[in-house]
C-alpha cells in the first residue's frame, strides 16, 4: 500500500484543505495521506453497502423492463435523482436502491447498494444510465373518483406520450387519468422516466373504457380533427376529455358515445400539417378547459 500511495502521491504533494472560512493549501506526507484516505473510506462504508450486484438481481431488474414480469413481481424500476426523490417522498414503497455514489442519505443502508458504472449499465433501461436506479413496489390501485375534469386515453401506445400526459395532468390539476387496457403500461420504465415524478400525484387506472364511457354521467368531450373549434366552445368544469390512439384516433366503439366533438384549428396558410402529437394536443385542450374555469 505504501508503494502504491508513493507512486500516485509523491512525498510533498500539494493538497487543498477546505476550511469553513478559508481555503488552505498544505503539503502532507504519504503517511498522513494514507490515514486520511482510510478514514474517508471508513465513513463512506458506514453509509452504503458494498456488494456486487448478483446475477439474480440483474436478472430481476432487467426483467422488470417487461410488463408481464412487473405484474408477476409487483415491482417497477425508476431511474434518476429527480424521479427517485419524488417517489421517496410519496406513498410508493421502496424495495431497493442502487447507486454509483453516496446519495439519498435518508434511505437506510440495508436498502441501498453501491455499484460500479459497468454494473449500472447492465441493469439500466436507459441508453445513458443515471447515477441511481431504484426498485419500488407497485401499489394497489385506488378507486376512481369521477369528479372535476377527468382525462381518458384510448389505446395510447408511446411511453413518452403517456409519461408527458401524466405530467400535464399534474400541471393542470387533473387527479384522475383513465386508460384503456390497450394503453401502454404506466409502470413501463420509459413512462416513469417521462413523468419526472408526477406519477405520485395522478391516479392512473386501467379499465374497460367502452363500459366506463357508456356508464358515466359526466359530459364527454372527444378530440377529433373535424370537431368544433375548441376556442369557441363553452367548456364545463366537470367533464371527461377523451384522446385517441396516435395513428387511428378514437375507436369507433367509443365514438358513438361522444356528443361533444372538439378540435384544435390549424392557423397556417397552407394547412398541410396532418395532426398534432397527442401529448401536445393534450396540453392545448387542458389549457382551454382550465382557462374556461375563471
Amino acid at each position: 500500500m505504501s508503494f502504491f500511495v508513493k507512486r500516485l502521491f509523491p512525498c510533498g504533494t500539494l493538497f487543498v484543505v477546505l476550511h469553513p472560512k478559508k481555503i488552505i493549501p498544505i503539503r502532507i506526507n504519504n503517511d498522513i495521506f494514507v490515514m486520511l484516505f482510510f478514514k474517508c473510506c471508513e465513513i463512506f462504508n458506514s453509509k452504503v453497502q458494498y456488494f456486487m450486484v448478483s446475477k439474480n438481481q440483474i436478472k430481476l431488474i432487467t426483467s422488470l423492463q417487461q410488463k408481464k414480469y412487473r405484474n408477476e413481481h409487483q415491482l417497477f424500476i425508476a431511474e434518476g435523482v429527480k424521479v427517485i426523490q419524488e417517489l421517496l417522498q410519496s406513498n410508493f414503497e421502496l424495495e431497493h436502491l442502487f447507486l454509483k455514489e453516496a446519495i439519498f442519505q435518508e434511505v437506510s443502508s440495508a436498502q441501498k447498494t453501491l455499484v460500479t458504472e459497468p454494473e449500472m449499465k447492465r441493469i439500466s433501461a436507459l441508453s445513458s444510465p443515471s447515477s441511481c436506479l431504484s426498485i419500488f413496489k407497485i401499489p394497489i390501485a385506488p378507486k376512481i373518483d369521477v369528479k372535476g375534469l377527468v382525462v381518458a386515453l384510448d389505446d395510447i401506445r408511446d411511453p413518452g406520450n403517456l409519461g408527458t400526459i401524466i405530467r400535464l395532468c399534474d400541471w393542470f390539476g387533473v387527479k384522475q387519468l383513465i386508460c384503456s387496457s390497450e394503453t401502454v403500461d404506466v409502470y413501463n420504465p420509459k413512462v416513469i422516466q417521462s413523468t419526472m415524478g408526477s406519477i405520485k400525484r395522478v391516479n392512473v387506472r386501467y379499465v374497460d373504457l367502452d363500459t366506463f364511457i357508456s356508464e358515466t354521467q359526466l359530459p364527454i368531450f372527444g378530440t377529433f380533427m373535424d370537431g368544433k373549434n375548441v376556442y369557441t366552445q363553452e367548456l364545463p368544469k366537470d367533464a371527461i376529455l377523451l384522446f385517441g390512439n396516435e395513428a387511428n384516433g378514437i375507436s369507433a366503439s367509443l365514438e358513438k358515445f361522444i356528443k361533444n366533438r372538439i378540435a384544435i384549428p390549424r392557423f397556417g396558410e397552407i394547412q398541410q400539417t396532418e395532426s398534432l402529437n397527442v401529448a401536445t394536443a393534450t396540453a392545448i385542450f387542458l389549457s382551454e378547459f382550465r382557462r374556461n374555469m375563471r
